[in-house]
């Protein structure tokens, strides 16, 4: 089952789209992306000159319209500390306007908007060549899946994009969703892709990040190993299937940490997604 995440934070909801700062901060911005209540995502722009480097944020909750950005606002906060400016956003979802291909049309609208809309608020100060992402849950489905769309054919949600990430740091993800099903316990796929995979095969085939390999670009799936929610077995599947493909992929099991921990900004499961994040950050180069 990818669950719905229940962690503090702050709550952004439905609010007008068009509130050009949160909390005060001139750094801190709300941002429409497209004309749908939900085609947001709040923008953490570090003070001082560009270019920043971007990390793009995809929270999780089972892709259902109850469960919302909010909880991921304190740790894209954290990460803006350190100087990264974060786009975290927020998407149609299940049970609300979302599900097939609204969902993911939304992840790649989102994405490609640091190049536009969101470039024009930071007042052209990201650095367009370094751009990242991170993904928890349902959320770490979208990012993997937003780190390999430009293997899809014409006609696929998310096809030639223009924002090509350098990275993606996975956090007790989804990459294939069929096998989410197969194994017993995710009733929340079906929703979002409209049917089981005999129904939807090629829904499943284009939503599904393990079957868009090679990426090209690293990839790190972090996985506790206590997690009832999320089976491991999609990380360690996918890490073996993106080496098999030639990825630099890899795989970071933590002992002891559950699903929830990755929301949670003081638990060592977070400190380690960050550091991670971080490091794919000051490490990566822009493309040639």
């Amino acid at each position: 089952m990818i669950a719905a995440v229940a962690v503090g934070g702050v709550s952004c909801g439905r609010e007008d789209a068009e509130t050009p700062a949160l909390r005060g901060s001139a750094d801190t911005m709300k941002i429409a992306y497209g004309d749908h209540p939900d085609n947001y995502g709040i923008l953490h722009a570090p003070e001082g000159e560009g270019s920043h480097p971007v990390v793009v944020m995809v929270h999780g909750g089972g892709w259902l319209e109850d469960h919302d950005l909010g909880y991921f606002e304190p740790l894209a906060a954290s990460l803006a500390e350190s100087g990264v400016a974060v786009w975290n956003i927020e998407y149609r979802r299940v049970a609300g306007d979302g599900g097939w291909p609204a969902t993911l049309a939304d992840a790649d609208d989102a994405t490609e908007s640091v190049a536009t809309v969101v470039q024009q608020a930071a007042g052209g100060r990201l650095d367009l060549g370094r751009v990242h992402l991170a993904g928890h849950s349902a959320g770490g489905h979208l990012a993997a899946w937003i780190a390999g769309r430009h293997t899809l054919g014409p006609g696929a949600p998310g096809a030639q994009p223009r924002v090509r990430p350098r990275s993606a740091t996975i956090m007790a993800g989804v990459f294939d969703l069929a096998l989410a099903v197969r194994r017993g316990h995710d009733e929340f796929v079906g929703g979002l892709l409209g049917g089981a995979p005999s129904e939807q095969p090629a829904r499943y085939a284009v939503g599904s990040p393990i079957k868009h390999l090679p990426v090209g670009i690293p990839v790190v799936a972090v996985h506790g190993t206590a997690d009832s929610v999320v089976d491991p077995v999609q990380s360690r599947s996918y890490v073996r299937a993106a080496q098999e493909a030639g990825d630099p992929a890899r795989l970071a099991m933590l002992e002891g940490a559950g699903h929830a921990d990755f929301g949670d900004i003081d638990s060592t499961a977070w400190a380690t997604a960050r550091a991670i994040i971080l490091e794919h950050v000051t490490g990566a180069h822009a493309h040639r």
